[in-house]
């Protein structure tokens, strides 16, 4: 380390084909020796369109993805062309404060790999509808679990097998849901907050995507959560009182994670929602994200569709 910088060298992997205001937040933050990769699919990306960027900024071009997600390949490359051994994955969709990556850096040194936590603010009606349900899978589930969140995740690459990461990431979907199998990882109750949908279609289709995330990673977890799900809306139906203590039950894990939203009063409606949506998700052959449609047969079996 030179320059006055007093902390470890990091790579920050932001993949991304636009630079939106999330990517100037981090490049504010970078110190001397640190860098930020912005990993994006190919030269006709509207980012490679931008005449100037930040000191220790640079693009790094992955290329269309072949048996994989577009951001499970997007990290691959990056991971590949990062200079340094401590790494972060970020998201472009999302606020970082000035002290978020200071943050991050001091939460490594006192609990090594670690993950703030996502609550998704939803953008149309549906969105705001299961905003419950994403805080107690998505916030709640994460910290309990101390499941991986791709969105603001610090590691080593000495924390994993960086050779078996790489390969099994050009193989599947979920980059975090893979990651969190290789490595422990330790969560903060710190979240950021995540724009989620705005549109029916958008909002569905996200929902797909993490229910067959959820299923395909820990599906023992994922069947049992859903048999609790359809248990408790029949209680709720039989016995009105289960509705209201879920819905403080929902009100208490809102304050505890310092998400100040209304829809912790659609608990229920959210819940009722949720059984045929999870039905719905885990039976649709495919899913489109980020402009692309996948058929994921299995962990490691990924098809892109024509659409």
């Amino acid at each position: 380390m030179s320059n006055g910088q007093t902390h470890t060298p990091t790579s920050i992997l932001l993949p991304t084909v636009s630079w939106t205001p999330a990517c100037g937040d981090v490049a504010a933050q970078l110190g001397s020796e640190d860098e930020l990769l912005i990993i994006h699919d190919t030269e006709d990306d509207p980012v490679t369109d931008r005449e100037r960027f930040p000191e220790n900024v640079r693009l790094v071009p992955a290329g269309d993805p072949v048996g994989c997600s577009g951001k499970a390949n997007a990290i691959a490359a990056g991971m590949e062309a990062a200079n340094h051994d401590r790494l972060v994955w970020t998201d472009d969709d999302f606020y970082h404060p000035p002290d978020w990556l200071d943050k991050l850096r001091r939460d490594y040194a006192d609990y090594g790999p670690t993950t703030e936590l996502p609550a998704f603010v939803g953008q149309d009606p549906l969105a705001i509808l299961l905003e419950p349900i994403y805080v107690l899978g998505g916030t709640l589930g994460t910290y309990v679990g101390d499941h991986a969140w791709g969105g603001a995740v610090i590691f080593d690459r000495s924390d994993l097998d960086e050779a078996g990461v790489l390969s099994e990431l050009r193989q599947t979907i979920s980059d975090d849901g893979l990651l969190g199998e290789h490595t422990d990882v330790t969560s903060v109750r710190r979240v950021r907050k995540v724009p989620m949908g705005g549109s029916l279609r958008q909002t569905l289709e996200r929902h797909v995507r993490f229910n067959k995330i959820f299923a395909t990673h820990d599906p023992g977890v994922a069947k049992l959560s859903f048999g609790a799900l359809t248990a408790v809306l029949v209680g709720c139906l039989f016995f009105p009182f289960l509705a209201v203590g879920l819905t403080a039950v929902t009100a208490g894990v809102y304050a505890a994670f310092g998400v100040r939203r209304a829809s912790l009063l659609l608990a229920v409606p959210a819940l009722i929602a949720a059984v045929p949506l999870g039905v719905y998700g885990f039976t649709r052959d495919t899913f489109i994200w980020a402009g692309r449609r996948y058929r994921w047969r299995s962990k490691f079996d990924v098809e892109a569709v024509d659409e």
